[in-house]
This record gives structure tokens, C-alpha cells and sequence, in this order.
């Protein structure tokens, strides 16, 4: 096969492009040639409602024919008609439908003649049919009586086949048929036997002409049936055939047709109609009856149906017979004919000519369309052969052969060209080829020559004739070059020369690289509902970029380059994405890579992975009490094994429609014996399970119901729970319901006290749990529960020991004893209660202490009690958090689940002096540049005796350096002010404030400020006293453009909550005047109002939060009273407590170094105690740890805060 580039009109030759060697070439029309019939008409029908009728005959041959005509044997003019056109070196003519065309009917044969000879056309038949018509006629009436036969004649009128004839009533409604009433083949309508329901006036034959679009219909006829006086019971006699025809009669049917045998038969009752084949069997399938029986019908008949059938008409008083002997004919077939072809001068002809068909057809042999003369032929003519020797030029002639018997005619024509010329090529000189490495080439030299012609292939500049064995020379001219390397291209020439004469042409080949795919993943596995994407690498020639195509294949079939399914299949030149894979989408994908030369295939099997289907055809077998045999076949597991099988079951007594798993079954297997429990009706399903995931569930086997039996196993974690005293509340799990085993169960619980020889008390229950009064405090006792149902009793349970009701305990600790350890911790010692007199399980004793008075003013408290509990066999705990410089009064209980004993007597102690708290604010009154008097107020809690206050100051800037600090100790108690001098002009300073008592000094209060620069205006006070019920106070002595510090306190200075200071500017002289008048603006005023009343407001509620009395937390005692002792707590463990949640501590005590910040830990008794208080370790120990050493030097607080004089004055 050639194709032609678009580019460069290079002819492509393709590997599987092969010349049939054995085709004769066909002469070209350059060479003087016979006249050959190309194409002609057969049997036409002129249809009336067509316009007009072309009868074809063309022909080739060089001169160009002429064409006549003959019509039933004889000439037949053209001309002779106006109707008939005819067009120019054409045999063809057209009948015009006008008129009466009758006439033109008949068998036609076309002859198209040259000065070589003569060709003629098979027989073309034209039938002109007539309308058909039935004829009118008044047909009478038929009146018969009750059983007799009856034919109703239809006679339809000729047409062109095929004719289809309906027997209807006025209305187009089908006269019904059966067994007694019939049409034949001819369209008659039989009556085996009239009955009166039969009787009617309007019988009509319709003839329905399909190929003519014609429906007639015949006149209507009526039929009279009468009662009859007796019953005309008669055997059957034959109506087709006639017995006219004897008992026998022949039929001829043609090879290949269609064999229809028809008996129809009369009589009363109405007779039934058999088949048989006397001579020779009926064919392998079972010959088709029609109409009731009354026709035999065999399609494609063959030889082997020749014979004689018989068929029968039988009822209850007789039967008639008729047989019919088939004859099998056919029309003639060739088994040889006369070929034509091209022979040189002084060669010799033998034309044959042999055709079979029954009967045998005659020969006849034609020359030129006319009958050979044998006085007049130079050769030898014979019925199936003719013979020529030493052909010359006017040999050539057209030999015809028709064979003929009664059932058709068959003509064969065999042109002989008689030529003497030089070769002639075909193919055009200088044609370019071009193939891919590896293919075959093909360069064609199709030649026609006669005498034949030698012909050879040259390369290049080469004259040696291609001789390698990868080179084949076709008869035909063509050269293939097998296999073909890179150096196969070149210019190859093609030589052909007979005795006339030589001839030559050249030919191009270039050889291209083949087309290479590779698709990545080559086979990949992929989950169901996951992607995959598929990419085809492809390499080609740049030459054939131009027409290289990529298309995608699954399992051979075509994908779609526009997707399919919604865009699942998504394909994109060469990558194929398709998500959410399904099971279908399993097979070979096929990447296929086409170019003008060659095509390249790469493949990838797509293995799609699923969960297995689910099991069928659950079978139960080997039943038995506890077990039963449950087999399945399994599903399709999709390409991944199942590595196990879960089976499930379903109980519709207890958890009706839930599914609960009962074993599990390693492997392929497909069957498992299931262990079963009694009085359960079982219903099972199948799960397979691969490494994707489970099947669905399978369907439900038929149930299976297990009898009922005595208890297994008795109830398990027997327990006796809190109860009130002399009560004993035994409780235990109940049996699951597939452990009942049977109906009635019931709980026998057997108790009785340990160490007491008495017989088991026993009661049988129902529910799980059983009460138990009047029986001793606190003591043990020996339980056993035992399943029972109406089976009997499950096996000997287990005795479990347990405790009756506790109370509290009625005795309280002894021997209890107080060490101080520091200020704020005390270590309390005590011997605990008797085992007897707990009367319950030990929970742990109860710490409880309250305050009685304040060492230091020696005022009364009201007693606030506080309590830690130490869980187990304690005794001793620490107490954490108390105030210094106090007396406390303490007690001690012991606790069970229901509760505290009695305290132990009342043990008073005192704690020592500690550290103050921070003193309550520090400030700055009046600065210099070298000087500045500070204020304090008092520590909130002294914890002591005052001895003084420690003053300390450092210099700090901007970059976090700090300077030495300096220290002043201030010995005076009562003193709340200092004036500090010697200090360097605009610098800023950090100052520090400890308050001290015998025991140390507490935490510092801090306060920074800057000096004056040298020369500047130092600053002053201007103090107004202002009475307390003046929303304002106008101060006349300030100086414009000035900034100041106003602040409004207390008369004692102390308070730190009554200070209100802000920083203001008064204005210069030039803006005065903008101002004036404004404090006598009425809104003004109302402002001033407003902002006056908020500030008095959130000054009293400041004010009643400060003294507001209750609890207090143990951050506010460390702020206002450091413990000086408590400096050093680390993380060592002095005392733990644990409630009944056993919670860890929420926080822990820090080091009062100055590192406590103020949002930080707010450690107090409520962190410790159980309910009001917070939490502790088991072991009763608080985390943290008391000392003894004394506060060091420190410079930092987080209480310090920012003075508000100006820094840049």
C-alpha cells in the first residue's frame, strides 16, 4: 500500500504491502487491446411508477468499441424508439416511461466490437408486468349443509412475485384457520368440514403484490351452511393433490431452494396430517411444517433430500395417502472456464471450457459473439476444449463459452491479446520510498511487455544486479529489500528488456528510525476507588512528527480520546489518568503509536484491587449438641488472596439482628466447626478478609437451634460494697445471655462467717446482687454464687471472702505532739487507733487546727478551722502555711468510707516571729539634682516586732546595666520618710524598701526616678489641704509653660489606695487668652462633674475590696509577711497529702528571693487540703521543704513601680 507524504510527495511503501503474483496485469490502454464488458445490467423489472429504465453495458478496449444490440436473439435498433436515449461510446440506454412500453420486454444482449474482435454481454432480461387486476365477475352463492367440504376458489392474478394472499371479512378482519379450515399455496380456501358458524357473506381474497405496491381484492363470496338430518361422518380424502393425480406424482426442485410439499384432505371428523420419508431418512434437522401440518417445507435443499415422502391424512374412520417423489435439479456451474491473457507471437492457445448441473448443460462456442464454423477455424474445436498453435497478431480474438440446461444459461468470455511489443513500466520514474529500520521495503516496477520481459534491480552507481539474500525479486517487478539497516538507503534502478526492446527507471529509498513505546508502571496494582496514571514514553523520527498519532487500547478495543464516564477516564496525549478505579477497568491497556511508516505497541496490565466478594451457598452439616459444621464457597477474591475468614452469628432471643463474631478461620479454607453454646437460636454469615480489606457479609444461613443444658460457669467478681452497718450488700457480674444455657436462671449465693463453724446460709435470686441485715460491724464472711436453671446447677463456685457494713470509727488517736519547725510549718506526731476500734477499712487520719490569737497585738480570733488528711497507716503529718506570731489550737481523728471519729484532745502551740511582708508602696515626694525624700507606708503584716527598715539604692540606664547598691538602715521603727543626698545630677536611680524584724527583712518595694540635670530649676512642693466634699480645687500659684506633678492623698500618707497623682503643663501667656472663660462653660462643668463622680466611685470600690474579710490566700500572706525562714525552699518533701482522687499538687511553694511573680504560684491552704484545702502526696508529706536561713540581700521585687516626677525637667 503507498501513501503519498503531504510535504515532500515521497511514496510510502508499507512492510505488509505484498503484489498477489498470481493477477494477471491488466494491459494498459496505450496498448492496442480486445473490447472487454466492464459492466452490464441482469433481470430488471420496469416498475410502472418508475420514470424510466436503464439497461447498462460499458466496455473497454483500444480502438474504443462500438456497441449493438439483439432482443430475443435479433437486432435490435436503438433507434427505432424516440423513448430510448443513448450516450456517446456507451452501450448503455435508458427506456423513458411514457406510453405503452409492453413492448420493450424481452432478453437482451449487449456486443462491443473494435477491429481486434468482439465482446458480448451476458442475456439481460426486462419484464414489463401488467396491473393486476381480478377479474369482475358475479360469483353465486354456495349453500352446502353441516359437514360437508367446501373450497373457496381465489384465483389471484399474475404479477411480479412475491404475491401474498390474506382471506378476510368486509371488516379486515382474518378469517380464523385451523386444522379444518386452510389456504393453500395457490390461495384457495379449504374446508375439511363446514359447520354453521362458518356461514357468511363476505369471504374476500386479497393478492398483495409487495415489489408492485399493489393490493387486490376479489369479488366477496358467501357461504350458506344448513343443518344436516344425520351426521356425514366420512374418511379423509385427499383435496391437494387431487386423486385425479393418482397415488404418486414428481416434483422438481432446484439445488439450493426451497422444497414445499402440500396435501390438504377433507372428511369428518377432520383429519390429521402426518410426514414421513420413505426412501432414504428425513435430514438431521427436523423438516418444517406449515399450515397445520399440510405443508412440508425444506430450506437450502441439497442432493441428499431427494426421495419420496409420503404424507397421510388419518382421523377416526379412515386415512388417505400420497407420495411424492422429489427430484433435486440444478442450474449449470463452471468447473472450468476459459481465461484470457496476453501470448507472443508463435505461441500456442488451449482454452477450456467445463460446466456441471442436472440436467447436464450443453457447451456451445462462440468467436466474436458469433458461433464457431468449424470449416473456417484454423484451430481445433471440441466441446470442452479449443486449441491454437503458432499464434500470430490476427489471432486475437474474444472466445465465449455458454453452458445451458432447462433451468439457466452461464457465459464465460476469455480475451486473447496476440501482442509484439517493447516493455512498457508502469510505475513512474523516480519515485521516493521510505521505510523505518527493521521493516521490509518495497520499490515497485510494474511492467507489461511481450514478449515477457527480463527484469533487475541495480544500486546506486552499481551495474551488478541486487543479489543478497536479504533482497527478493517478485515476478511482478517489485523488489523487496528484507530487514532493512540505515545503509539500505540510496537510488536504486529498475531494468526491463524483452527482444522488442529495453526500458529503465530510478527509484529513491530512505531508511527512518523506528517508532519506540515503553508505558510506565509496566503492571501496575492498584486499590478499587484509588487512581492510576499510565504514561506512554514515546520515540519516532523528527521526519514523521508530522503524522505520528498516539492512541490508547484496552483488551483491544478503542478508548475514546474524549474521556469517558463523566471524566472518570481521563486520556491526554500520551498519559491515560483514570480515578476512582473500578473492577472493570481490570485488563491490558495498549498504547499504540502510529506514523506513515511503521507502528509501535506497548502494553500494561492494570490489576485492580478489591475486598473479596462476599461467600454464598452457606451449607450447615455433621449438627450436633455444641457444634456444627458451616461450609461456603467463596467469592471472587480480586487479585488479592484471602488470608482469612470471619464468621459471624446472630441470636433472635436475646440481641436480635446484631451480628457477633464466633471464631475465625486462617487461609483459603471454605468450611470450619463451629463451636456452639446451648438454648440459642443461631443464624450464621461469612466475612472473607484479604489484604484490602473485609467483604461485605455474606447472606444469613438457615437457623439452627441448640438444646438447652445446664450452666457452665458461674457469675465472676463476687464483691460486698459499702453498705450501711450490720448490712452486707454482696453483688456480682451477671451471666452474659449466651451463658445462661437455658431458661430459669436463677443466682444460689451461700454465706457465712469466717472462722465460725455454722452451716451456709442460702438464697436463691434472680437479679445480681443480694442484701444481707442485722449481721456484726465489719466482719468477714465467705460467699459463694452459683448459677441455676431449670437444667440444673452450673459447677462448685469459688468461695470469695468479704466484709460486712463499716461504721466510723469510735475511738480517736492518742499521744498527739507538736513541733515547730519554723514560722509558718509544724510537724504533728500521734498513735494511732486500735485495728478494732476502727470498725471499717482505715481511710487515714484527719489533721484539724484553727487560730486562736495574734502574738503580736494579742487580739482574739474567731477560730477558722482548716483540715489535711493523711491517707493509711500515719502517723504523723505536716502542717504547711500557718501565720507567724501565733497561737493555734490542733486536733487529730481517724476516718473510714463512712466517716470521722472522734478528735483527740486539743494541743495549743505557738509559731515564732517571721519576716515582714513588702511595705505597702514606696514613693518619690521631692527631688534635686542630687538629692530626693522618699515615703513609705507600713507592711501590711509585721509577723513581728518592727526593728527598722533596710533603704537601698543603685544606678540604672537604658542597656540593663546596674550599678553597686547602697544601703541605708533606717532604725527608727516608727519612721515612714527619708531624705537621701549625695546623689549625681540627672541620673537614674532604682530605689528599695525592706521592712525587718528580729527574724529578717522582708521583701523590698521598689521605685525608680531620675535626678535633676546641673543648674535646672530644682522642684518644689505646693501642698493645699482640701476638704473632703469639693468636686474640685483651683490652684492660683503655678507659672506658665511649666510642667507639674499633682497628686491628692491622705492625710497620713499611708494609704496607698487614696493616692490620685497625673502629670499636667500649664500653658504659655500667648495662649491664655484662647482659654479664658472656659471654667464658666456650662458643659465644661458637667464634665468635670461626670469625671469626678467615676473617679469617687471606683475609689470606694477599691476601698471595700481592700477590707473585705474571709479567706485569704497563702500569695497575699508571702506579700504582706515574709517568712524569712522560707527563703531556701527548694523541692525537697516535707509533708503530702492525697484526697480520695489521689490528685497531684496543683503548685508548689517558691523561694521568697524575690522571684515570686505576682500572677505566678498563689500557694495557700486551699492548694493542699482536701474540699476547703489543697492536695498532698500519699505519703502526707507537703512538697517543699521549711529552713531556718534568713533572707539575703536583694535588689529586685516585682512590686516595684515607675515614680511619676518628670524625667526631663
Amino acid at each position: 500500500m503507498e501513501m503519498l507524504l503531504s510535504t515532500k510527495g515521497i511514496t510510502i511503501c508499507l512492510f505488509f504491502f505484498v503484489l498477489s503474483l498470481a493477477a494477471a496485469i491488466e494491459i494498459p490502454l496505450s496498448v492496442s487491446q480486445l473490447p472487454t464488458i466492464t459492466e452490464q445490467s441482469h433481470t430488471q423489472v420496469a416498475y410502472p411508477f418508475d420514470e424510466d429504465f436503464t439497461i447498462k453495458c460499458e466496455a473497454r478496449g483500444n480502438p474504443q468499441p462500438t456497441f449493438n444490440w439483439t432482443k430475443d436473439g435479433k437486432p435490435f435498433d436503438l433507434s427505432s424508439d424516440p423513448r430510448i436515449v443513448t450516450s456517446n461510446n456507451s452501450g448503455t440506454f435508458v427506456i423513458q416511461n411514457r406510453g405503452i412500453i409492453n413492448n420493450f420486454q424481452g432478453k437482451y444482449r449487449c456486443f462491443a466490437s473494435n477491429l481486434l474482435g468482439t465482446a458480448m454481454s451476458e442475456e439481460i432480461e426486462l419484464i414489463v408486468p401488467s396491473v393486476p387486476k381480478f377479474p369482475k365477475e358475479k360469483i353465486e352463492p354456495l349453500d352446502v349443509e353441516h359437514g360437508d367440504s367446501v373450497i373457496l376458489h381465489c384465483n389471484p392474478p399474475k404479477g411480479i412475485p412475491p404475491l401474498h394472499i390474506y382471506w378476510m371479512n368486509i371488516d379486515l378482519q382474518h378469517i380464523p384457520q385451523d386444522e379444518r379450515v386452510s389456504m393453500s399455496l395457490k390461495g384457495d380456501l379449504y374446508f375439511a368440514n363446514v359447520e354453521e358458524s362458518d356461514s357468511r357473506s363476505d369471504y374476500c381474497c386479497f393478492a398483495a403484490f409487495p415489489r408492485l405496491r399493489t393490493i387486490v381484492q376479489k369479488m366477496p363470496m358467501t357461504l350458506k351452511v344448513s343443518r344436516s338430518n344425520f351426521i356425514k361422518e366420512r374418511k379423509p380424502k385427499l383435496l391437494i393433490p387431487p386423486e385425479s393425480a393418482g397415488s404418486s406424482s414428481s416434483v422438481t426442485v432446484i439445488k439450493g431452494g426451497v422444497l414445499l410439499l402440500e396435501c390438504i384432505a377433507e372428511g369428518l371428523p377432520t383429519p390429521h396430517l402426518s410426514w414421513v420419508k420413505v426412501t432414504g431418512n428425513m435430514p438431521k434437522d427436523e423438516p418444517e411444517t406449515e399450515n397445520f401440518g399440510k405443508i412440508l417445507k425444506i430450506d437450502q435443499v441439497t442432493a441428499a433430500d431427494e426421495g419420496t415422502y409420503q404424507c397421510t391424512a388419518s382421523n377416526a374412520v379412515g386415512r388417505a395417502r400420497h407420495e411424492f417423489h422429489v427430484h433435486v435439479e440444478e442450474p449449470p456451474q463452471w468447473l472450468k472456464k476459459p481465461e484470457g491473457g496476453v501470448y507472443s507471437m508463435g505461441a500456442n492457445l488451449v482454452l477450456l471450457c467445463e460446466a456441471i448441473g442436472n440436467p447436464e448443460p450443453s457447451i456451445q462456442w462462440k468467436l466474436n459473439g458469433m458461433p464457431i464454423d468449424g470449416r473456417t477455424f484454423r484451430g481445433r474445436v471440441s466441446t470442452r476444449e479449443i486449441s491454437l498453435t503458432n499464434l500470430q497478431l490476427q489471432d486475437s480474438a474474444v472466445f465465449q463459452c455458454e453452458a445451458t440446461n432447462k433451468h439457466g444459461t452461464i457465459l464465460a468470455s476469455a480475451n486473447i491479446n496476440v501482442l509484439n511489443i517493447a516493455p512498457l513500466i508502469l510505475t513512474p520514474d523516480g519515485e521516493n520510498y521510505a521505510t523505518v529500520v527493521g521493516y521490509s521495503a518495497f520499490l515497485h516496477c510494474d511492467i507489461f511487455a511481450s514478449p515477457a520481459a527480463d527484469v533487475r534491480w541495480t544500486k546506486d552507481d552499481s551495474i551488478e544486479p541486487l543479489s543478497a539474500f536479504h533482497y527478493e525479486l517478485y515476478k511482478n517487478g517489485t523488489l523487496e529489500i528484507r530487514d532493512t539497516k540505515k545503509e539500505d538507503s540510496g537510488s536504486y534502478a529498475c531494468w526491463a528488456a524483452n527482444s522488442v526492446g529495453k526500458r529503465a527507471i530510478t527509484a529513491n529509498l530512505d531508511i527512518r528510525d523506528a517508532t519506540k513505546l515503553v508505558v510506565t508502571p509496566k503492571n501496575p496494582r492498584v486499590l478499587k476507588s484509588h487512581s492510576i496514571l499510565l504514561k506512554c514514553q514515546a520515540e519516532y523520527d523528527s521526519h514523521l512528527k508530522h503524522s505520528f498519532k498516539l492512541s490508547w487500547r484496552k483488551d483491544g478495543g478503542e478508548l475514546p480520546a474524549n474521556s469517558t464516564e463523566g471524566g472518570r477516564i481521563i486520556l491526554d496525549r500520551d498519559t491515560l489518568f483514570i480515578s476512582s478505579v473500578l473492577l472493570e477497568d481490570q485488563g491490558i491497556y495498549k498504547c499504540v503509536a502510529s506514523t506513515a511508516l511503521d507502528t509501535a505497541e506497548a502494553e500494561a496490565q492494570l490489576i485492580v484491587l478489591d475486598v473479596p466478594d462476599p461467600p454464598e451457598d452457606l451449607q450447615l452439616s455433621e449438627n450436633q449438641n455444641r457444634s456444627v459444621r458451616l461450609s461456603w464457597k467463596a467469592g471472587a477474591s480480586h487479585n488479592s488472596p484471602v488470608n482469612e475468614s470471619i464468621i459471624e452469628f446472630e441470636e433472635n432471643h436475646w440481641e436480635p439482628e446484631t451480628w457477633q463474631e464466633l471464631i475465625r478461620v486462617p487461609g483459603n479454607d471454605t468450611t470450619a466447626l463451629l463451636p456452639l453454646a446451648p438454648y440459642v437460636n443461631y443464624q450464621f454469615r461469612v466475612v472473607s478478609v484479604n489484604a484490602v480489606g473485609r467483604s461485605q457479609p455474606s447472606k444469613p444461613s438457615l437457623r439452627y437451634a441448640t438444646p438447652p443444658a445446664a450452666p457452665d460457669k458461674n457469675p465472676e467478681n463476687i464483691r460486698v460494697e459499702a453498705s450501711e452497718p450490720n448490712e452486707m450488700v454482696m453483688k456480682w457480674e451477671p451471666l452474659k445471655p449466651m451463658e445462661r444455657n437455658g431458661p430459669g436462671l436463677e443466682y444460689k449465693v451461700s454465706w457465712r462467717q469466717r472462722g465460725v463453724e455454722t452451716d451456709w446460709n442460702e438464697e436463691l435470686v434472680k437479679k445480681h446482687s443480694l442484701s444481707v441485715r442485722n449481721v456484726p460491724t465489719f466482719v468477714p464472711y465467705e460467699i459463694k454464687v452459683q448459677a441455676v436453671n431449670n437444667l440444673g446447677s452450673g459447677p462448685e463456685p469459688n468461695i470469695t471472702i468479704g466484709y460486712s457494713g463499716e461504721d466510723v470509727p469510735d475511738a480517736a488517736p492518742a499521744g498527739v505532739s507538736v513541733e515547730v519547725l519554723n514560722s509558718t510549718l509544724v510537724e504533728v506526731f500521734w498513735v494511732g487507733i486500735p485495728r478494732d476500734r476502727v470498725r471499717g477499712h482505715l481511710r487515714g487520719y484527719k489533721v484539724n487546727w484553727w487560730k486562736t490569737r495574734s502574738m503580736l497585738d494579742g487580739k482574739r480570733h474567731h477560730p477558722e478551722k482548716h483540715f489535711l488528711t493523711f491517707v493509711g497507716e500515719r502517723n504523723y503529718g505536716m502542717i504547711p502555711g500557718l501565720e507567724p506570731f501565733s497561737e493555734f489550737r490542733l486536733t487529730v481523728s481517724a476516718f473510714t468510707s463512712r466517716g470521722d471519729g472522734p478528735e483527740s484532745s486539743p494541743v495549743v502551740f505557738k509559731t515564732p516571729e517571721g519576716v515582714p511582708e513588702q511595705p505597702r508602696f514606696l514613693r518619690i515626694l521631692n527631688f534635686d539634682k542630687d538629692s530626693v525624700t522618699l515615703s513609705w507606708g507600713l507592711p501590711k503584716k509585721a509577723n513581728g516586732h518592727l526593728t527598722g527598715y533596710i533603704l537601698q539604692y543603685q544606678i540604672i540606664n537604658e542597656t540593663h546595666e546596674v550599678g553597686a547598691v547602697s544601703n541605708v538602715s533606717v532604725a527608727n521603727h516608727s519612721a515612714l520618710s527619708w531624705h537621701l543626698a549625695g546623689l549625681s545630677p540627672s541620673t537614674k536611680y532604682k530605689f528599695y524598701i525592706k521592712a525587718c524584724t528580729a527574724k529578717g527583712c522582708g521583701k523590698a518595694a521598689t521605685e525608680e526616678g531620675l535626678t535633676l540635670a546641673q543648674g535646672s530649676k530644682g522642684s518644689g512642693r505646693i501642698s493645699d489641704a482640701v476638704k473632703p466634699t469639693p468636686k474640685f480645687q483651683p490652684s492660683e500659684a503655678l507659672e506658665p509653660g511649666t510642667e507639674y506633678t499633682i497628686r491628692l492623698v491622705t492625710k497620713n500618707w499611708v494609704d496607698n489606695n487614696s493616692i490620685f497623682e497625673d502629670v499636667i503643663e500649664t500653658r504659655g501667656r500667648a495662649y491664655a487668652g484662647i482659654y479664658e472663660g472656659i471654667s464658666t462653660q456650662g458643659w465644661f462643668i458637667g464634665l468635670m462633674c461626670a469625671i469626678a463622680l467615676l473617679t469617687l466611685l471606683l475609689l470606694t470600690v477599691c476601698f471595700v475590696r481592700r477590707n473585705k474579710g474571709g479567706k485569704y490566700s497563702v500569695k497575699e500572706k508571702e506579700d504582706l509577711h515574709p517568712d524569712p525562714e522560707a527563703q531556701s525552699i527548694k523541692d525537697e518533701i516535707f509533708g503530702e497529702y492525697s484526697d480520695s482522687d489521689e490528685k497531684p499538687l496543683k503548685g508548689s511553694l517558691q523561694s521568697l528571693n524575690g522571684d515570686i511573680k505576682a500572677t505566678g504560684s498563689a500557694d495557700s491552704l486551699v492548694d493542699y487540703g482536701e474540699g476547703e484545702h489543697g492536695m498532698f502526696n500519699e505519703d502526707g508529706s507537703f512538697i517543699g521543704a521549711y529552713s531556718g536561713s534568713k533572707e539575703k540581700g536583694s535588689v529586685e521585687s516585682t512590686g516595684s513601680s515607675t515614680a511619676t516626677f518628670p524625667l526631663h525637667a
